[in-house]
């Protein structure tokens, strides 16, 4: 019995995936309720893919502004991320990139 040979996985160009699946800011704001540690830790914890410096950049920028930008990805991804930062008491929300 022999094996009958895939057919290559197709290729999108980025123009392609972005009108599919379009880029989403998730928004991280400012608070008088949170300490810089406990936000620092919520945004690690909520997006893995943060380094311990850039949370704190990320907390910082908040602090000083209002608001943040912690992450661009797909909306499913991005409203994932919104309802992690929420569970900690954060408060965050979601825009068209």
């Amino acid at each position: 019995m022999s094996a009958t040979p895939s057919a290559p996985a197709p290729v999108m160009d980025p123009e392609t995936v972005t009108r599919l699946l379009p880029p989403y800011r998730v928004v991280l704001h400012n608070d008088d309720h949170n300490s810089m540690d406990h936000v620092v830790k919520a945004l690690m914890r909520s997006v893995p893919s943060l380094s311990v410096e850039r949370a704190a950049e990320i907390m910082l920028e908040a602090h000083n502004h209002g608001s943040a930008s912690v992450i661009t990805c797909p909306k499913e991804a991005a409203e994932h991320y919104r309802d992690r930062l929420e569970s900690y008491s954060l408060t965050a929300t979601i825009e068209p990139a």
